[in-house]
Formats: structure tokens, sequence, C-alpha cells
């Protein structure tokens, strides 16, 4: 048996059209992006460096594949190739990451501790290159991977001469904290010998070659013969 019709629904009013747009209207501006949408997908970015380094200290750049960085990270390959578009762009940010990290932890400072001397500030700068926690680990493992591969990869061995010479410049800056009569090329040769050794040291200590202590006291030693050069000079 067929069932008895219902009441009618009342019509659904006609929508209303969009205003017409005349030729000097401008172009339409679009929505700005949500504050939590922009933050996520900066956290999501940092995710996959962050995986970067990790995959690349372990495996070396070689072992990079964009399968297995997907995996690490725990995302979606297709949102690696949104973010950085190929494996190079995944490289190049990588480095970036990875200075920009060993910035922070050879920069940051206890707000509530004394003022550092000049000196001071030089040697804890670079010592805090050789400490022996995970994330130093990382950091100068990774380094050492993408510097390595730079031989093969001529946009690489690029950007790490870029990094390189920011690095370099920082250091004779410090130096020239310390000893501020001193020639702008000598304080650019001795933060070129420096920060040399320290790479050094570091692959050293990290392949089990000396301790740390070790290299630690060795890095002491040539930040002062340096700025003796310096003093002399």
């Amino acid at each position: 048996m067929a069932a008895a019709p219902g009441p009618l629904a009342a019509p659904t009013p006609p929508a209303r059209p969009a205003p017409a747009r005349g030729p000097d209207d401008g172009p339409r501006t679009p929505a700005p992006e949500r504050p939590g949408k922009v933050r996520s997908m900066a956290s999501r970015s940092t995710q996959i460096l962050e995986a970067a380094a990790r995959v690349i200290a372990r495996r070396g750049v070689r072992g990079l594949r964009v399968e297995e960085l997907a995996a690490e990270a725990g995302v979606s390959t297709a949102l690696i190739y949104y973010h950085f578009k190929d494996r190079t762009g995944v490289l190049r940010q990588t480095l970036e990451f990875i200075n920009d990290r060993a910035e922070r932890y050879t920069t940051d400072r206890d707000p509530d501790g004394p003022p550092l001397t000049p000196r001071e500030e030089l040697e804890e700068t670079l010592l805090l290159e050789l400490q022996d926690t995970v994330e130093v680990r990382e950091n100068s493992s990774a380094w050492g991977e993408l510097r390595a591969s730079a031989v093969f990869d001529e946009v690489l061995r690029e950007d790490l001469a870029r990094a390189t010479l920011v690095w370099v410049q920082e250091v004779a800056a410090l130096l020239g904290q310390v000893q501020p009569m001193a020639p702008a090329s000598s304080l650019a040769a001795a933060a070129e010998r420096l920060t040399a050794l320290l790479e050094g040291l570091s692959m050293r200590w990290l392949s089990g070659g000396i301790k740390i202590g070790h290299a630690r006291e060795l890095m002491s030693g040539a930040i002062d013969a340096e700025l003796a050069g310096l003093r002399q000079g």
C-alpha cells in the first residue's frame, strides 16, 4: 500500500546572485591563512628536516631517499615534495637547518648568568660544538656527511662554501672582539684555521679516534695559540 503523502515542504527561496564585478573592482583578495594552519605547516616542515638530519647522520647523503625520509618523519611523500620540491631541495634545506641548530646551541646563554668576556665567549662558542649530546652528535655527523658528498655535488658544494664562509666570518668577529687591533686578514686566517681544526677534531671524536675531553683540550690550546699570534702580529 502506498504511504500517505506528508505535508508539503515550503519552497526553497532562490539563492541570491553574487554582485557583478566591474572592470575596476580589482582582483579578489584571497582569504588569509588561519594562524593554526600556518603553524602546523611550519611544524611539519621542521619535522621533516629533523628526520632528514637523523637519516643523513646515520646513513649518509646517499642513504637519504624520499620514501625512507617520509617513513622516518611520519609523513607522506607528497608532503615532502610539497615543501621541498625534490631531493636536492631537501638536502639544501637540511644544510640550512643544521646551521641554524648549531647556531642555537652554541650561542644560547643563561640570561641570569654573569656576562662573558670576549675571550670566554670565543672559547665557549667553539667548545660547544664538542658536546656529547644527541643533538650535537647528530648535527656534526650530518654536517660531515654533507661535506663529503659535496665533493661530487656542485650545488651542495656551493651551499657548503657559503655556509662555511659565514661560519669563518662569525669566528673572525669573535677573535676581533678579543684582539680589536689585529688586521682583518689575520683574523680571517686564524678563524679559518680554528674552524678547520674544529671540524677535524669533531670527526675524530665522533669516529672514536679521540676522547671528547682531549678534543676540547686541543681546541682550547689552538685558541690560545691563535690569540698569541694575533697579539704578536
